[in-house]
């Protein structure tokens, strides 16, 4: 069973190594990819405060098609180099915004996105797609946030065969 134990007493970096804890018993208990992606936005949903959205889209055909989310419906697909998505398949690095309305060609998704923080998911020199996730709030992710985050996309790439995903 999960459960939150003490968060709320927690100051920022305790919980992102708590979210890294989380990810980490639920990755060595299954071996379903789908499961544990699943429940890997499950857990950043839970953990990270002032977030609309949390979830996962995948190269398929040449193009950025969603998987497992937390939040409202999203678009279905994103053309890879559009968007902060896009961009960060093809920059291949970390895209974290502080103002989505201001970055060129942004995909509104959710109008009440404000900021945007999204890690692409490379494995052995390949992008599979990338974790997005989106708060109401302006300049809401940290750049400790965006370092625990990348150690949690490197987690999955521990136990995660994207190729079984996509």
């Amino acid at each position: 069973m999960f459960q939150l134990k003490g968060i709320e007493k927690m100051n920022e970096e305790q919980k992102m190594k708590y979210m890294i804890n989380k990810l980490q018993a639920q990755l060595s208990s299954e071996e379903d990819e789908l499961a544990n992606i699943s429940n890997a936005t499950a857990i950043i949903d839970a953990i990270i405060d002032r977030i609309n959205w949390a979830g996962f889209y995948f190269i398929k055909n040449d193009e950025l098609v969603l998987g497992p989310f937390q939040g409202l419906p999203a678009c279905n697909r994103i053309q890879i180099g559009k968007g902060v998505c896009g961009t960060a398949v093809v920059e291949r690095k970390v895209q974290r915004i502080a103002d989505v309305c201001k970055f060129p060609g942004h995909i509104a998704c959710d109008a009440a996105s404000k900021s945007e923080i999204v890690i692409p998911l490379i494995k052995d020199d390949i992008v599979y797609g990338v974790l997005d996730i989106d708060s109401p709030q302006f300049d809401r992710f940290s750049e400790l946030e965006e370092k625990y985050l990348v150690k949690f996309v490197d987690l999955l790439n521990e136990y995660v065969d994207w190729n079984r995903i996509i």
